[in-house]
């Protein structure tokens, strides 16, 4: 057996173990009796321990010194691609600070929920410091031997080969149209919500009949109810899950739908890459992109309001609107609100620039940590135009930055700017999509992207894979056209 084919036997069955400990998750989150935790926790760090030694073993950089490269196409080149730069990052770390990460973002997260509980930052601060100073040294570990900043380095865990510098540059092109886009809603009349009492049990029933409408196979996944929505695992087993409010139901069905395009990319994948590096999706901000246009440019336009309309009205009776326009007005309502996860289209991207900023100065050293509140609700203020009324709200709403996932929130604005230039590729070569869309078929666009981009994995670098679909260098101005044009028509500016 040659090297190549040695390390890509020794990967399938790391990719296999992974996968184990991927449903280990999902069931935690899902169906795993609550008296269970402390046992489940020794099951992951266990298994958490051997997919480390796996990971970091030397006979993979054996394999990687021994193979021919030249000999390989671009399938196999891709391959080594993940396995060299997964390799080098691992090693980079030394296991002590890997171990120690672990223990203390295990208890920040604990210190942070009684902090966020309490309105206290003064109680979460002293941790928080620890976890801000671990990831520093992990970051200084990983930037040996690259150009990057110690923000890019954390960075590339979450999307490999894009830098803060490009990120702000391309964020701060954003900010003054979606501030002054903003202002233009806020100074409008407001339409109508929706108003009753909707049942759960329907409200699962019209989910996953959406999530099938959007292409989820259920043969390979399913719909279960978590805290919050999330889905879970790649290939042959993909599962996503779901919340109900009895008195919002849109929360459920576009979490839903959101969950349905993660879900649907890693169905869609090629199965010859099945447990192989290639066999997920290729970083957070491309992932993004297909869960935000299933959600926002598919599932909240004009056209597909009609049907779900009418599935509405039909799963419910009454729903507080009485026409097709004025839901898909209810369903993209913009109004003030301080969480990002309950936050619409319009500022649901300055919650993430606020955060991008921030964080690049927490680990650059130019913010304090003890300053932090302050900075937050002074930025929240100019681009919001409401003042912060407790911590809970502010700097301490998000678990990210206490579990030190520094470098993973401005993937959130990145899928949106890549949904963005998706959907107007997927306009320019589909002109009677509304005319579907409005009888709830879903099938063209859907197609489009498994066909263009969903398909592939991680054959290509981020980037160049919203190029290969989009036929263009993605940039921000698609999704701000989109928003612009699309709010105008509902506010009547």
């Amino acid at each position: 057996m040659s090297a190549y084919d040695e390390l890509m036997s020794y990967t399938r069955e790391t990719e296999a173990l992974g996968a184990i400990m991927g449903r280990l998750s999902w069931d935690q989150e899902t169906m795993m009796p609550r008296g269970a935790a402390e046992q489940r926790g020794e099951e992951m760090a266990a298994l958490e321990g051997v997919l480390h030694a796996r990971r970091t073993d030397p006979k993979i950089g054996a394999w990687l010194e021994a193979i021919d490269a030249s000999v390989l196409g671009e399938v196999g080149l891709a391959k080594l691609r993940h396995i060299r730069r997964s390799y080098e990052r691992n090693t980079k770390v030394p296991a002590k600070l890997a171990a120690e990460i672990a223990r203390v973002t295990s208890v920040a997260q604990g210190t942070w929920a009684e902090a966020r509980a309490r309105d206290d930052f003064a109680h979460f601060a002293p941790t928080f410091k620890e976890v801000v100073r671990l990831r520093r040294e992990e970051a200084a570990a990983l930037q040996e031997g690259t150009d990057f900043d110690l923000w890019d380095a954390l960075h590339q865990d979450y999307e490999p080969g894009s830098t803060g510098a490009e990120l702000d540059a391309m964020f701060g092109a954003l900010r003054p149209r979606l501030v002054a886009l903003r202002d233009k809603i806020m100074g409008a009349d407001q339409p109508k919500g929706l108003s009753g009492t909707f049942d759960e049990t329907k409200q699962m029933a019209l989910t996953e009949g959406l999530a099938a409408a959007f292409g989820y196979d259920f043969a390979h996944g399913r719909v279960d109810k978590a805290v919050h929505p999330f889905s879970s695992g790649s290939g042959l087993d993909v599962r996503i899950t779901t919340r109900t409010n009895p008195e919002d139901p849109l929360n459920s069905i576009y979490s839903t739908i959101h969950e349905t395009g993660h879900a649907c990319y890693e169905q869609n994948i090629s199965r010859d890459y099945l447990l192989t590096p290639l066999g997920e999706g290729v970083s957070m901000g491309v992932h993004e992109s297909q869960s935000r246009i299933f959600e926002n440019q598919l599932g909240r336009s004009r056209a597909f309001t009609e049907y779900l309309y009418g599935q509405m009205r039909d799963t419910f009776g009454e729903i507080g609107v009485d026409s097709a326009e004025a839901f898909y007005a209810a369903v993209n309502r913009v109004t003030p609100g301080y969480i990002r996860t309950e936050s619409d289209e319009v500022q649901y991207n300055l919650h993430v620039l606020l955060r991008f900023d921030l964080e690049r100065q927490i680990i650059g050293g130019a913010l304090e940590i003890d300053d932090l509140p302050e900075a937050w609700d002074t930025r929240f203020e100019a681009d919001f135009g409401v003042k912060v009324d407790k911590v809970s709200n502010g700097c301490l709403q998000d678990v990210h930055w206490p579990v030190g996932l520094f470098g993973y929130f401005p993937t959130y604005s990145l899928g949106n700017v890549y949904a963005g230039c998706l959907h107007k590729a997927l306009r320019a070569e589909m002109s009677d999509l509304d005319a579907q869309m409005a009888k709830g078929d879903t099938s063209k666009a859907t197609r489009w992207l498994a066909e263009n981009l969903q398909q592939f994995g991680g054959l290509r670098e981020p980037r160049d894979t919203i190029v290969h679909a989009c036929g263009f260098e993605p940039t921000e101005a698609p999704l701000l056209d989109y928003l612009e044009e699309k709010f105008a028509g509902i506010y009547g500016f």
